[in-house]
């Protein structure tokens, strides 16, 4: 999980051990890439020419030793992989610059990060290899504006992992890649063996010991499965903080913490419409209205710049939600009265998209807030269990008055504060480079 620095300096500043943590983790990498050979541009080149393999092997074992423990620990709840961070998927610019870096990786022998691992013992071939990464970076901040249309937007697919694309198990998933990876592991040793006449009888016999347990690892993974929505949704908790003043003396400051049915029942996560208004003009946080209602009412009426995702199609903006807007959005559910708005909530909650409320009243609520005095909309005497409460002459979407609020003459509107930025995870970088 990725936390935004002042989290991380806050949390390092509390407890200076994690620094300590911080330098092992790093040591430990370094060191692993150096005894592995990463920092020899010979060895790394040699992949290529079928006669030293040992850099892919290190690679792909890293990678799915990574992916069991990482969804071992999703299937027992341990971890929350909504909350981690991947990056999002540009098809077409990821297909040339991976073609360019390999073939930068053929001819230098080097990828980023072992260039690093190279320069720092030294090697004169892995600091201008680093050098020459550089000058590249800046070249390419220079003259991105000129393909940034294209580079930001062909095949963009946001974040999205192998499961959804193939639409099965992430458990099978792990261990079609863990059996991808072992016939790997076997394929690279022939090769060595026919290209670098590698004598095999000299390999260590554990590395077998150590594919059967990944094997074993990845069925572990498929057998546990994943939690459901509705585990996901029982084991969030909120915290909550009261202060309250007092005379002479410093505040008084308790903080609860709430599981989620607690909050919907003590209504802590329901916005005024005054406070879902004011969001829109207060520049630290982004408001994000998501109205969950069916087209038909969201044409007929909805407050301006709502975004229009019904209910049971909730689930395919998910991967949206959690990876693109900024860290301060605040996401406003609005239904025409609570009830999808609710449902809508505990989904986003179960999945672990922050800083999610609910329209307190639905678009109800906001017309009758909003709208007193608007000579067009009249109420419905009949209207069921969230339905439109208004008889509209037409359907204007957003064209109403009660739309969009003049913010002059609602400057003063008080409301008590219901919304409360939560921390967000941050972006990051990973892999080779």
């Amino acid at each position: 999980m990725n936390f935004p620095l002042p989290s991380l300096i806050a949390v390092s500043a509390a407890n200076p051990w994690t620094y300590v943590l911080f330098g092992t983790i790093g040591f430990a990498f370094g060191y692993v890439l150096e005894m592995s050979g990463f920092g020899d541009s010979r060895k790394l080149a040699a992949q290529f020419y079928f006669t030293e393999l040992t850099v892919l092997k290190v690679m792909f074992t890293a990678i799915v030793t990574a992916m069991v423990l990482t969804f071992g620990a999703v299937g027992l709840g341990v971890l929350d992989f909504s909350q981690v961070w991947v990056n999002p998927t540009y098809l077409w610019s990821g297909l040339v610059g991976g073609l360019i870096m390999g073939v930068g990786f053929i001819i230098g022998g080097f990828c980023p990060t072992t260039s690093l691992a190279s320069a720092s013992t030294g090697k004169i071939d892995g600091m201008l290899f680093m050098l020459g990464g550089f000058v590249g970076a800046f070249l390419f901040g220079e003259s991105e504006p000129l393909f940034t249309n294209w580079y930001n937007n062909a095949g963009y697919y946001g974040r999205v992992t192998l499961d959804q694309v193939f639409g099965i198990p992430i458990g099978a998933v792990v261990l079609l890649v863990v059996l991808m990876a072992l016939f790997m592991f076997w394929g690279a040793e022939q090769l060595e063996r026919i290209f670098g006449k590698k004598d095999l009888s000299k390999e260590p016999r554990r590395r077998v010991a150590g594919a059967v347990a990944l094997f074993a690892g990845a069925v572990a993974v498929l057998a546990i499965g994943n939690p459901s929505l509705e585990d996901r949704y029982n084991k969030v908790t909120f915290t909550r903080t009261e202060t309250i003043p007092q005379l002479n003396t410093d505040p008084i400051v308790n903080t609860y913490v709430y599981t989620a049915d607690q909050m919907l029942e003590k209504r802590l996560v329901f916005t005024s419409p005054a406070e879902a208004f004011k969001a829109k003009y207060n520049q630290a946080m982004n408001p994000v209205y998501l109205d969950v209602r069916s087209e038909a009412d969201y044409n007929l009426y909805h407050i301006e710049d709502a975004v229009n995702v019904p209910l049971d199609r909730l689930a395919e903006v998910i991967p949206v939600l959690l990876s693109e807007p900024p860290a301060n959005t605040v996401f406003i559910l609005m239904s025409n009265d609570e009830t999808a708005a609710v449902n809508a909530w505990k989904i986003l909650v179960g999945s672990s998209v922050q800083n999610v409320y609910i329209l307190e009243g639905g678009v109800n609520n906001w017309i009758a807030f909003f709208g007193e005095n608007e000579e067009a909309l009249r109420p419905a005497p009949n209207a069921g269990d969230d339905q439109l409460g208004y008889i509209f002459p037409a359907a204007l979407g957003s064209r109403y008055e009660s739309c969009s609020p003049d913010p002059i003459e609602y400057e003063k509107l008080e409301f008590e504060q219901k919304i409360i930025l939560q921390l967000k995870r941050d972006k990051s970088g990973g892999g080779c480079g």
